[in-house]
């Protein structure tokens, strides 16, 4: 099948979610995660309406996006994969979110080169939900540290929170991983009402359906929209 129609089958089945969860329509976005896929792929995407992208790694953003990016202001670019503090310079000029930050030293990095940039960049505190991911932040008291830290850094918005659930086929723990997360949201709220944290990006290809039954805002799709990896 064609990315368009790949495309227009996951928009159904999230739309069929969102009913199924009574849910408001267009309450979810879809993002198509390209990691692994050439630049071509993601102007089909782009030629079949699909505008946010997530990539994983600094590097292949780097060499795929640019072009693209510079060619429509409406193509928006998340980082969703670990960031090193020595790739920050290079993500900020392309991204306009990072879903991953799991560290106070890499949120100030991104402020201090956002700043230099001229730009605002959006981030999502990851937290770790699955216990075959290393990823996110493992207590919610190092999370609070690092919003903390955000009075004093002018160049980032925190937009919400991210989570990566385990990788199994029973369900169950997929849902409370979800259901955990949602729960941490809510706890940030009444301790940040300052803040925002209503995006919540979780769910993928296998799982989305439930995230977005647990409170999803923002699925991350790649797979069943571009195919297997290359």
């Amino acid at each position: 099948m064609s990315v368009a129609s790949n495309l227009l089958r996951i928009q159904d089945a999230i739309a069929e979610a969102e009913r199924r969860s009574h849910r408001e329509s267009g309450s979810v976005r879809l993002m198509a995660v390209s990691k692994f896929h050439p630049a071509e792929a993601v102007l089909e995407a782009i030629a079949a309406g699909q505008l946010l992208f997530g990539e994983n790694r600094v590097q292949e953003a780097a060499e795929k996006f640019p072009s693209i990016l510079e060619a429509s202001s409406e193509v928006k670019l998340h980082l969703i994969g670990s960031l090193q503090r020595n790739k920050v310079k290079q993500i900020v000029r392309l991204a306009s979110c990072i879903q991953s930050i799991d560290r106070s030293e890499v949120l100030v990095e991104i402020s201090r080169q956002a700043t230099t940039a001229g730009r605002i960049i959006e981030v999502l505190f990851e937290y770790h939900t699955g216990e075959d991911t290393k990823s996110g932040y493992t207590s919610a008291d190092d999370l609070y540290r690092s919003l903390d830290l955000l009075d004093g850094l002018s160049s980032v918005r925190c937009a919400g929170l991210m989570t990566i659930a385990p990788f199994t086929a029973d369900r169950n723990p997929v849902r409370k991983a979800f259901k955990s997360l949602r729960e941490l949201q809510e706890e940030c709220v009444r301790r940040y009402p300052v803040l925002n944290f209503s995006e919540l990006s979780m769910g993928m290809s296998a799982d989305f359906d439930i995230a977005i039954e647990e409170g999803s805002t923002l699925v991350r799709v790649g797979t069943a929209i571009f195919g297997d990896r290359t």
